[in-house]
């Protein structure tokens, strides 16, 4: 049995906050198809993520077979949630989503179990026939079909539905309403339906009605009709205007004892799924709670790996992203070289012999004055053009990740899905990126301009500098509300990388100390360059673009804390819930 207690939501600072639900209190017995209905605004999906833990609420409880969920959660296999939005990855097949949802949220599965269970699910749901495609081509009605029949992986007492039936024809809304009720009958499952249509409320057990986060109503269809005295449910929107929420609610509170449904429940309510035989291939009842095996959620690793395969199936079937990455690795290290194409020059020094007079000997010295400027402000533009293209790669790599996928993630945080395992999963297939791009940058330059100095330190300090830079963008991704915020900010970011440098121009005393510590390219030009202090071109440097020689291993330092802090705040941002 759910069970709703006086729940009050107000969010907003204390001194003016606003009230999203007020005084909710209602009973459902298992077994039931529940319409939560109600004009736009009046706090449908709101009421849902409370009860599905989303939101907490600021006053009142909820309860589970008598269990306070304030204090004990849901555990992830006894709840399913299926939102408004798309919860499949466009570039994966239905079949695809299904096994990856059961590998994910349930673990001690064979891969036969895995196969039977997806596949009676699939038929369960209607869309075994078309299992082969691919998310990105299915109707709105079969997405929405989809997201069900992932939320049924674990075989949910609690199904949530929110607007599962907005934007689809006639035909495609009734067949989604049946649905749900199919998964109702002959088990101990309760589905709550968000609808903003009242159409087929004829199929549900009992309806809510809520009115500007009030509900005004609980009852049957029939018993709708009469309170509200009207002779169609479609009318019960226009009579809820005509009077303000709270005489409406104060209404329902005199008379629901006359319309609330009465709790008829069955002698043992299950407090947690209970174990059954093994699995075969025939289909469960349609409302069936009872798990094949008893549930339990797969460990970190197992999460990770999951993740980890998917985000590469993922990455090579997305051609355009592919190719995106693919242009820049070859480009960028292009861009480089053309400035010197037959290598760096070699430093010539100056000729000082006793047997030319002292005009000559000063256009000399002017002359390889010149040369070295010249040289020096080469090797430190290949160097910082390296550093800059690397960290605008690092940009292009992770300022989407997250924020891109963001409501997936959350649906599957929802799920029992392990924040700490989803950001390793990305932290490793990003690594594999910048270790790619970050090596063939070095290798490349190097091998057509004949760069000095220790090609491994190079290639450590060029990588730790996208590296940081990528981290900082999968920080920034984490946190912002949608990817076209996390690409605009990461992109001034990075614009900011060359100016600060100091590569270019120097900065007065006071800014170059405030922004060193968080400019990663400055610490990569300037360890980069200390690779070549026993070459002549570490002098010739020197004379243009003069680097601190005594940092040493502090650039390394800098920009693995770059790295460090960059995964830190992107756990932070993960583990942040971010539904809106």
């Amino acid at each position: 049995m759910l069970a709703l207690h006086h729940i009050h939501l107000q969010v907003g600072p204390s001194h003016n906050p606003q009230t999203l639900l007020r005084d909710v209190s209602l009973n459902i017995p298992p077994g039931q198809l529940v319409g939560i209905v109600g004009p736009a605004g009046s706090g449908k999906s709101t009421l849902v993520k409370v009860i599905a833990g989303v939101h907490e609420a600021t006053e009142g409880g909820v309860h589970w077979c008598g269990r306070d969920l304030a204090e004990e959660d849901l555990a992830p296999y006894a709840i399913g949630y299926v939102p408004q939005f798309s919860i499949a990855f466009d570039h994966l097949t239905v079949w695809e989503s299904m096994i990856d949802a059961l590998r994910l949220r349930v673990t001690g599965l064979s891969e036969q179990d895995r196969y039977f269970r997806a596949k009676s699910i699939l038929e369960q749901v209607g869309i075994m026939g078309i299992s082969g495609r691919r998310v990105r081509v299915l109707s709105g009605g079969e997405k929405r079909r989809l997201g069900l029949a992932l939320e049924l992986v674990t075989y949910p007492s609690l199904l949530i539905a929110d607007e599962v039936t907005s934007g689809l024809d006639p035909k495609s809304e009734e067949e989604i309403m049946r649905l749900m009720y199919e998964l109702t009958r002959g088990g101990e499952r309760i589905v709550l339906a968000v609808t903003h249509n009242l159409r087929h409320i004829a199929l549900c057990d009992s309806v809510i009605v809520m009115f500007h986060g009030s509900m005004v109503y609980h009852g049957t269809t029939p018993g709708l009709l009469e309170y509200f005295k009207t002779e169609s449910a479609e009318d019960v929107f226009p009579k809820l205007a005509k009077r303000n929420p709270q005489e409406w609610h104060a209404a329902w509170n005199a008379r629901r004892a006359e319309f609330e449904p009465k709790m008829d429940l069955p002698e043992r309510l299950p407090q947690e799924p209970l174990p059954v035989a093994s699995f075969e291939s025939s289909a469960p009842e349609p409302g069936a709670t009872v798990p094949p095996k008893q549930i339990a959620t797969p460990g970190l690793l197992a999460q990770f790996c999951v993740l980890l395969e998917r985000r590469w199936r993922i990455f090579f079937r997305d051609k355009s992203q592919v190719g995106l990455h693919l242009a820049l690795l070859l480009g960028f290290p292009c861009l480089v070289v053309i400035f010197a194409l037959g290598g760096l020059p070699q430093v010539q020094n100056p000729g000082m012999t006793a047997d030319i007079n002292v005009i000559q000997q000063l256009r000399e010295a002017i002359a390889f004055t010149i040369q070295s400027a010249k040289i020096g402000q080469l090797v430190s533009g290949l160097v910082v053009m390296q550093v800059v293209l690397l960290t605008l790669m690092g940009s292009n790599n992770s300022a989407r990740e997250i924020a891109a996928e963001r409501l997936i993630f959350e649906k599957e945080k929802l799920g029992g899905l392990r924040p700490l395992s989803y950001l390793a999963s990305k932290a490793t297939f990003l690594c594999v990126l910048v270790a790619l791009q970050s090596c063939w940058m070095a290798v490349f330059v190097n091998g057509i301009c004949h760069v000095p100095g220790d090609l491994g330190e190079q290639i450590l300090l060029l990588f730790l500098a996208n590296a940081a830079m990528t981290s900082t963008c999968l920080a920034i991704s984490s946190m912002m509300k949608s990817p076209e915020q996390a690409s605009l900010v990461s992109i001034y970011l990075v614009g900011f990388q060359l100016p600060l440098s100091g590569a270019v121009l120097g900065l007065p005393d006071f800014f170059r100390w405030l922004t060193r510590p968080f400019i990663a390219a400055y610490w990569s030009w300037s360890g980069v360059l200390q690779t070549m202090r026993d070459t002549r071109y570490y002098d010739v440097v020197q004379s243009v673009a003069p680097t601190d020689l005594s940092l040493g291993d502090l650039c390394l330092f800098a920009l693995a804390c770059h790295v460090v802090i960059g995964l830190i705040v992107s756990y932070l941002g993960c583990i942040r819930c971010r539904w809106e």
